[in-house]
């Protein structure tokens, strides 16, 4: 039928450029925050607020690229079912991709959470403090460099699930 293909087509196109987008956010935001590493754990103002502007910049695209992941990864085989009265038939194979790749979806989403309602607050909370041209508190900056290390340890995981998601989803293809 060529309404469902024309709707899986959309809805893969929109799968498609999310797991990019989900892949790439962190990809990049690591070579940020690599690159920043390199002047050490001591904040120089400008070169920080651009990459704390960036870094939380890009959370709402984070969201919506994970969202737009599960609502397309939800509605391919529903396209199905609506079309045919059934879900398409799956190897096993497939079926413990979809299931890994759920779990990684998942497990980003609370990364994620964490991230922009827990970390990123507290992290332009803790910059807010800080005044171009002066001196900032030791004990401030330690605490801030500290949660700008547990944020980074945090999308290095999110990375890794995000390459997961990618790989699995070449084994959703598998029919029974």
């Amino acid at each position: 039928m060529v309404a469902e293909q024309v709707v899986h087509g959309i809805l893969l196109a929109i799968h498609n450029i999310a797991l990019v987008g989900c892949a790439a956010a962190p990809f990049y935001n690591r070579n940020l925050v690599s690159t920043r590493a390199q002047y050490g754990p001591k904040l120089h103002y400008e070169l920080d607020k651009v990459v704390e502007e960036t870094l939380q910049g890009n959370a709402p695209f984070c969201m919506v690229f994970i969202a737009a992941l599960f609502v397309t990864g939800i509605g391919m085989p529903l396209n199905h079912y609506l079309f045919h009265g059934a879900f398409r038939e799956l190897h096993t194979v497939a079926h413990v991709a979809i299931a890994l790749k759920l779990l990684s979806v998942f497990a980003m989403m609370a990364i994620m959470w964490k991230i922009f309602f827990g970390l990123n607050p507290h992290l332009k909370e803790l910059f807010a403090k800080f005044e171009p041209g002066k001196v900032p508190d030791p004990d401030l900056e330690k605490e801030f460099f500290g949660k700008r290390g547990r944020r980074k340890a945090l999308c290095e995981t999110c990375l890794k699930f995000a390459v997961g998601v990618l790989v699995f989803s070449a084994f959703i293809g598998f029919r029974a």
